[in-house]
């Protein structure tokens, strides 16, 4: 959710600038800007809407400059305008800035400061730029220093000062940020994956820490603006994800990716036909004697993957699990303690809701264990154990591959669990590992065999107004996330129900002719499912199943049926979510749909 670049190089940066917001473009926006400094002061150059907006008025006026910082915005205080889009100036235009992140007392610091000022925007950020001005005294640390200890919420800043136009200047609480030191100059980013060096030289910004960005190297200060020492860390960019190739979208590529992501996250926790989960600190005493609950916290999809575990750990482990939305979690009084796993599950690893949830869990005596898709994220490393999935870099913000590898590593750890709670016989462990080690060739088998069958079904459903999925069990889990994707890419109303609750209510919206998507691949209710499904198309509901090989024969209700690949019962959710995941990306291809860049939706959610 909103992208910073900032560069002091060598030559002009500006076209670096844009290349970086480019891409940063997956967080997700709706305005973007850039600020240099120049012989004559700063300038700044923004526009509402796509970055090739702003390019093409650049590419008239062909400003030059080695030093810059640049945005892309995702609304939240004012509309996607240009007057919204940073950077934001101070009056006079000392100071120009970039802001990731909320400052909640913006408008109580207005009006302490500013009575009689002229505000231009109607953001919080041009709260910030005009105070820098305001306690600017003729040191930009100091200026930066004192402004950000009035600041409630959070923030990462990429500020220009033009008393100091050699530098680039930063600060960062609770939201992510990195110096970097490459080989054609030093940088800003909200994303290492922004920065063009392939081998950089990479800081992490901690709270409350402030850095000044020369050309060649980088001071870092501490929150009073004192100066400190600090090491870097040797990073190679990956780029192997950076481009299309063959694909017309990002998201089917990644869809296509979903095998190997899967091979590569299990292959480091896997090791001799058993799950060792290296680096993991959990005694067996604790797992075995003390833990009485798991509790799994996440948000969006990786909320629907921690739906699918707890009905693998709870017969797996025979352990109580619940899974919360992290946003609804850190306000809720939660009943964790020293007893409790926490297990924390992100994508990028700074997801902030997730993220205030984990630093709760922690002060209230939680063991906590995160699954994320980045090293060295905030998530990660604040965590007592962490399990990186190896989905590598992932473009499209409706997220499958890396959805895809939190599953796998959720299998793992819950066959870890049972194996140390002594819950699972050891036939049974070496089933579930040969099965999970199998699972990237069923992923690749269903893939290929579902394609044409979803194809033709996305142009059965894609003009209709409502698409209801059904499910029971963790097939109920798998149907919320076919459900979000509907949502996500292709704006329909699409919504997920428990196939028991319909008589309870929700049969109501059933109406001639209404699609309904049924997950049915639990064999242990199956019969109840196909109850259902009956239930719906008595009331005219056009029913579309999604079942496996071995269910297929029983099943006699659904008026076309799509059939992945046999796995073990508890790993099913892997293979019927990848038809649910191919009829929205079709279906929004059919609708003419922004598929990678949906509207209003960013891909890393750094703010509440």
């Amino acid at each position: 959710m909103c992208g910073i670049i900032g560069k002091n190089g060598v030559g002009n940066v500006v076209p670096d600038l844009i290349n970086g917001l480019k891409r940063l473009e997956y967080r997700g926006y709706d305005s973007s800007g850039i600020a240099i400094a120049t012989e004559n002061g700063l300038c700044r150059f923004r526009a509402a809407g796509r970055i090739e907006k702003m390019e093409r008025e650049l590419e008239k006026l062909r400003p030059e400059s080695r030093v810059g910082i640049g945005h892309t915005r995702w609304a939240t205080h004012g509309g996607p305008t240009e007057k919204n889009a940073h950077p934001h100036a101070s009056i006079g235009g000392r100071f120009m800035l970039v802001h990731n992140g909320i400052i909640e007392n913006a408008e109580e610091l207005k009006a302490a400061y500013f009575s009689s000022a002229s505000f231009s925007s109607q953001t919080d950020t041009e709260v910030a730029v005009q105070l820098m001005e305001k306690f600017y005294k003729g040191n930009p640390v100091k200026a930066i220093s004192s402004v950000c200890k009035l600041f409630k919420g959070s923030y990462a800043f990429g500020i220009l000062c033009a008393d100091f136009p050699d530098y680039i200047f930063s600060a960062a609480k609770s939201s992510p940020l990195v110096a970097v030191e490459g080989d054609s100059g030093c940088y800003i980013a909200s994303d290492i994956s922004a920065v063009d060096d392939s081998c950089c030289r990479v800081y992490r910004m901690k709270e409350g820490e402030i850095c000044r960005v020369g050309q060649k190297s980088i001071e870092f200060f501490n929150a009073e603006g004192e100066k400190t020492e600090k090491c870097p860390e040797c990073i190679s960019v990956d780029t192997e994800d950076m481009g299309k190739g063959a694909y017309e979208h990002y998201m089917i590529k990644e869809i296509m990716q979903q095998p190997e992501a899967v091979r590569r996250t299990l292959a480091e926790l896997i090791e001799g036909g058993r799950v060792l989960l290296p680096g993991i600190e959990l005694t067996d005493k604790f797992l075995k004697t003390e833990m009485e609950q798991v509790c799994i916290v996440a948000c969006g999809s990786a909320y629907h993957a921690g739906l699918v575990a707890k009905n693998v750990i709870e017969p797996v482990c025979k352990v109580p699990c619940r899974v919360e939305i992290a946003s609804e979690f850190r306000y809720s009084e939660p009943l964790v303690n020293e007893k409790t796993l926490a297990v924390f599950i992100s994508q990028s690893g700074e997801t902030a809701d997730t993220l205030a949830a984990l630093r709760l869990a922690k002060s209230m005596g939680a063991k906590v264990l995160s699954i994320v898709n980045v090293r060295e994220s905030a998530i990660g490393e604040e965590s007592d154990n962490t399990i990186y999935t190896k989905a590598g870099r992932e473009i499209a913000v409706a997220t499958t591959k890396a959805y895809s590898a939190q599953l796998a590593a959720l299998y793992a750890l819950s066959i870890f669990v049972g194996r140390k709670r002594g819950t699972l016989t050891e036939k049974r462990e070496r089933e579930l590992v040969g099965a999970l080690q199998e699972l990237p060739e069923k992923i690749t088998m269903t893939l290929e065999g579902v394609n044409e069958t979803v194809k033709a079904l996305a142009k059965e459903i894609f003009n209709s107004r409502d698409i209801f999925y059904i499910g029971r069990l963790g097939d109920f889990a798998t149907a919320s996330e076919g459900s979000l994707k509907m949502k996500e890419i292709c704006y329909i109303n699409s919504q997920a129900y428990a196939a028991g609750e319909l008589k309870h209510g929700t049969i109501s919206l059933i109406e001639n002719g209404t699609p309904v998507v049924a997950v049915s691949g639990s064999t242990a209710v199956f019969s109840k499912i196909q109850s259902n499904m009956a239930e719906v198309a008595a009331r005219g509901g056009r029913v579309f199943a999604v079942t496996d090989a071995a269910n297929r024969c029983r099943l006699t209700q659904a008026q076309s049926v799509v059939v992945v690949e046999n796995t073990a019962e508890e790993f099913k959710g892997s293979l019927l979510v990848l038809p649910l995941q191919l009829l929205s990306y079709y279906t929004a291809k059919l609708l003419g749909r922004d598929i990678d860049k949906p509207k209003n939706l960013a891909k890393s959610v750094t703010v509440e």
